[in-house]
């Protein structure tokens, strides 16, 4: 993946050095809308939801002047069901480089002409869904004709040489025996990849945690083949701590020490935060620091490795030493 220029990435340090002893969050998620093109097996979105009260394009500057993040995430539902999403975008950039924002979308309505309208706006990074590396993604997300539109436009994308487009993978029962696959399928396609961990916790339904030594084998083959396959470019994003921390999750079953509300936080549709896409109480902006003294202070859930949390479970030199490292660079945009 595109190294960050110098400045850029010096203000994103710098950003996230006063956040850290300040107490802000490093990385915000604007959940833009509920409604989603897809009914994902392992998520609780789906369809159409009532629009009538998302936040406008106007309302994001208030949460950035607040809230400061480093990093932003634009999320659903499926965020490009909006048709102001570029307007969005556009509100959320301060215009110096910050936040580094990252697309986080299924792509069944992406375009090319979107694609560079959205990058235009400041859109750092597109992060891509893909369950199977092949039909079986459409039955996955209940979309058929899903897959070939991304094994059509992707690489066409790709070809145009900004390397901006991550594939991110979910861990289920269902797909962890195609880890290596979905890699190859990245490869063939020209982008990067990155591994998530399902969480019941959204659905409830456990299925699709690795219930069975079988299962956990998989993973560690998976995971063990990834490394070896490991190059000098940022083709697979998840740093090795982080792949670590996944199998630890997979093994017992739980994450404990989730620092939700303070480190990263929600800001739902409708303009309220949460501590995270899981955690459902509800707090006005304003009451941000309620929310780290009632929830994150005290937070004893476990049940989560999602990648939000997963770059940021870490110490903030540990931060530094695998970011920096990866993506500082005294290149252009």
């Amino acid at each position: 993946m595109r190294k960050v220029p110098l400045t850029e990435s010096l203000r994103i340090i710098g950003r996230g050095t006063r956040n850290w002893v300040s107490d802000r969050p490093l990385v915000v998620s604007f959940e833009v809308t509920d409604a989603c093109t897809c009914f994902c097996k392992h998520c609780d979105h789906g369809g159409p939801r009532d629009e009538s009260r998302n936040l406008r394009p106007s309302d994001f500057p208030r949460y950035m002047e607040a809230l400061r993040p480093c990093v932003v995430q634009v999320s659903g539902g499926e965020p490009l069901m909006r048709p102001d999403l570029t307007e969005i975008v556009r509100n959320i950039q301060s215009g110096n480089g910050l936040p580094y924002t990252i697309l986080v979308s299924n792509w069944s309505l992406m375009t090319e002409q979107r694609y560079l309208e959205l990058r235009e706006a400041g859109i750092d990074q597109f992060s891509v869904s893909l369950d199977f590396p092949d039909d079986r993604h459409d039955d996955f997300r209940v979309h058929p004709g899903l897959y070939a539109h991304l094994e059509g436009l992707i690489p066409k994308l790709a070809a145009l040489g900004h390397d901006d487009i991550v594939l991110n993978s979910c861990i289920t029962s269902e797909n962890v025996g195609e880890i290596n696959a979905i890699a190859d399928t990245a490869r063939a396609w020209g982008v990067n990849l990155c591994y998530s961990a399902y969480s019941a916790r959204r659905t409830g339904c456990r299925d699709y945690l690795l219930n069975s030594p079988e299962q956990l084998d998989m993973l560690n083959r998976g995971f063990d083949r990834v490394e070896q396959r490991r190059d000098g470019t940022n083709w697979i994003v998840n740093a090795p701590s982080t792949l670590a921390a996944t199998r630890r999750y997979f093994e017992q079953a739980s994450a404990p020490g989730c620092k939700a509300g303070l480190r990263f936080l929600v800001v739902t549709a409708d303009g309220a935060l949460q501590p995270c896409s899981m955690q459902f109480g509800k707090y006005k902006l304003e009451d941000r620091a309620r929310m780290v003294e009632e929830f994150t202070r005290d937070n004893k859930c476990d049940e989560c490795y999602v990648s939000i949390r997963s770059y940021l479970d870490k110490t903030f030199p540990q931060l530094l030493r695998e970011n920096v490292r990866e993506f500082l660079s005294v290149k252009a945009r």
